[in-house]
C-alpha cells in the first residue's frame, strides 16, 4: 500500500485515522500510552493484527514516558489501559504478553534497558506481521489458485494489518501471480467497513472489485457468480471456531448452502490455544449510534432499541480451510490447529 497503517516514528506512534476514510487521509499523531489506547477504541485504527501492533507500541511509547522511580506500577497501568479497549480480538492480548514477558526478561538490567527492549520489541511485531501476511498470502493464493470471483467481508487488508493484509493479502497475491479476478465486496453495517476500506484499498492497486450490500451476498451466491468466500479474524478457538466481525456466520452459512468454500485467513498470532471454543471468546457490544446514525446523521427514530454485537461466532464446521503463515489448516481442526501452533 502506499499509505502506512501505523509506524513508529521520532519516538511517536502515527496512525491513519480509518473513520475518515475514503474520503480523507489523515493521519494521528500519538504522543502517550492513553491517545494509543483510546485510538484503538474510537477505531481510529482496527484489525485484529493492527490492534496488535498497535498495543505493542503503545506499551512501548508509555515506557519512553514512565519515571523510573515509579517505572513498574505505570508499566501495570498501561497493560491494563490498553487491554480493556477491545476484548474480542486476541491479538491485542497476545501482543500485550509479548511486551511483558520481555519486561520480565530485562527488568533486572535497569529501567533504561526495558525501555530500549520494548521499543525493539513493538517493531519486531510490527515487521513480523508484514513479514507474516506476505507469507500467508503465498498460501492462499496456491490453495485458491482455481478461484477468480472472490468475495469478502469488512476489512482484512493493510489497513487492518500492519501490512498487505490477511483475506486481502490472499487476494493481493493472487493478482501478483497473474490471476484474472473479481472481488465482491459486502459493505458491513454497521460500520461500513466494506464500503469504506476493503473498496478503498482494492480501487488505490486496481484490482477489479464490486461493491454489495450484505443481503445481496445470498443472491450472488444462488447465481453462481461466487467461487469462494474469504474473511479474516479476530479470534479463532482451539477447536476452530472463528470469531470475525458480524455478518460472517451469515455468510458461512449460504455458502456452505451453495457449496461454495469458505476460508478464514490470519497469522497464528489470532489462534486463542486457550480457548476451548466459540462459546468462550467474548463479543464486544458497540455504541448504538453506529446502528442508528450514519456520519452522524439518524437513520432511525428516537429512542428505539439498537442492539449492535460487533463480532459473531463461525462454528468450524463451516470453515473450509484456515490459512495462516505456516501454512493452510484443515479439519478435524481439534486435533491440527494444535499441530499447527505446536502445542
Amino acid at each position: 500500500m502506499a499509505v502506512k497503517t501505523i509506524e513508529w516514528k521520532n519516538d511517536r506512534v502515527i496512525m491513519l485515522d480509518q473513520r475518515l476514510l475514503p474520503h480523507r487521509e489523515v493521519y494521528r499523531v500519538c504522543r502517550d500510552y492513553h491517545q494509543v489506547a483510546e485510538a484503538i477504541r474510537a477505531m481510529v485504527i482496527r484489525g485484529a493484527p493492527a490492534i496488535g501492533v498497535a498495543a505493542a507500541m503503545g506499551v512501548a511509547l508509555g515506557a519512553l514516558r514512565a519515571p523510573p522511580k515509579t517505572f513498574d506500577s505505570a508499566f501495570e497501568r498501561m497493560l491494563a489501559a490498553l487491554g480493556k479497549t477491545r476484548p474480542t480480538a486476541v491479538n491485542l492480548f497476545w501482543a500485550l504478553q509479548r511486551m511483558r514477558d520481555v519486561y520480565s526478561r530485562r527488568r533486572s538490567q535497569g529501567v533504561d534497558a526495558v525501555k530500549r527492549a520494548l521499543k525493539e520489541e513493538a517493531q519486531k511485531i510490527y515487521k513480523e506481521d508484514i513479514a507474516a501476511n506476505r507469507q500467508l498470502g503465498k498460501h492462499g493464493a496456491a490453495l485458491l489458485r482455481n478461484a477468480r470471483r472472490i468475495m469478502t467481508h469488512c476489512n482484512a487488508g493493510a489497513l487492518a494489518t500492519a501490512g498487505y493484509g490477511t483475506a486481502l493479502g490472499v487476494v493481493r497475491a493472487l493478482k501478483e501471480s497473474g490471476r484474472e479476478l473479481e472481488i465482491f465486496v459486502n459493505e458491513t453495517r454497521p460500520f461500513l467497513q466494506g464500503a469504506r476500506l476493503t473498496a478503498w484499498e482494492l480501487k488505490k492497486e486496481k484490482i477489479p472489485a464490486t461493491l454489495i450490500t450484505d443481503n445481496m451476498a445470498g443472491y450472488l451466491m444462488q447465481t453462481g457468480n461466487i467461487d469462494a468466500v474469504v474473511v479474516g479474524c479476530d479470534r479463532v478457538a482451539a477447536n476452530g471456531d472463528v470469531a470475525n466481525k458480524i455478518g460472517t456466520y451469515t455468510l458461512a452459512v449460504l455458502a456452505q448452502r451453495h457449496g461454495i468454500p469458505f476460508y478464514v485467513a490470519g497469522p497464528t498470532s489470532s489462534i486463542d490455544i486457550d480457548c476451548p471454543c466459540g462459546k468462550d471468546i467474548p463479543i464486544e457490544q458497540r455504541d448504538p449510534r453506529e446502528v442508528s446514525h450514519i456520519f452522524g446523521k439518524a437513520l432511525a427514530p428516537t429512542g428505539i432499541k439498537v442492539f449492535n454485537p460487533a463480532f459473531d461466532v463461525t462454528a468450524q464446521e463451516l470453515v473450509s480451510a484456515i490459512i495462516t503463515e505456516k501454512g493452510v489448516i484443515h479439519p478435524p481442526y481439534q486435533r491440527n490447529i494444535r499441530n499447527h501452533v505446536g502445542h
